[in-house]
């Protein structure tokens, strides 16, 4: 049997990622999965209940992380400002793995209806949680669903354009977080709305 190893969390996420997007999600096996990150099948659901989980691990802590910054954002921070401490927050845990994570799991989701849809459901669970923050700093709850889903747009545009970047060696996550959430705060501006009469 395999001893265990410091990091094995981390190492069947990229396993999976790169056969899911070699193979498949469907024919990639959990027995493929530990094989290829050096575990047994035990030690694969001590992190996971089963493979779908891949793509959701991290999101309780993201959750959690920006929920955080947004609590303890500046009393009279404006809503979009306490998304951006959110985001701040959340992006101090993303490193280098993360960063060489991102284009292969982009691969990875175009190959499966499933895991495109778990993939999803992580961006409205981030944007839930933010919104919930809000929510609980007394932001009126059009605002902070508003709020909550431009940070939640924000963080997956802001990621994919960080994994992407050749020239991000060595830069945070932040930065681009933080420029994708002003970007989308520039472009709401130039929407308009006359209510009818």
């Amino acid at each position: 049997m395999a001893r265990w190893q410091p990091g094995a969390h981390e190492r069947l996420i990229i396993a999976a990622v790169d056969l899911f997007a070699e193979q498949g999600y469907d024919a990639t096996t959990v027995a493929q999965i530990a094989e290829r990150a050096g575990v047994t099948k035990s030690t694969f659901f001590r992190h996971f209940p089963d493979k779908r989980e891949l793509l959701v691990a991290g999101q309780e802590t993201l959750s959690r992380l920006l929920a955080g910054g947004i609590a303890e954002a500046a009393a009279d921070a404006s809503p979009l400002e306490a998304v951006a401490a959110g985001l701040e927050r959340a992006s101090s845990v993303m490193g280098p793995v993360n960063r060489q994570l991102g284009p292969r799991l982009k691969a990875a989701v175009a190959t499966s209806t499933e895991l495109q849809e778990r993939d999803a459901l992580k961006s409205v669970g981030l944007a839930a949680a933010m919104t919930a923050a809000l929510i609980a700093r007394g932001v009126p709850e059009p605002t902070a669903h508003l709020a909550g889903e431009m940070g939640g747009l924000a963080f997956k545009r802001g990621y994919a354009q960080w994994s992407e970047d050749d020239r991000a060696d060595g830069e945070g996550l932040a930065p681009y977080v933080l420029t994708a959430l002003e970007d989308l705060r520039m472009a709401s501006l130039s929407l308009s709305f006359r209510p009818r009469e």
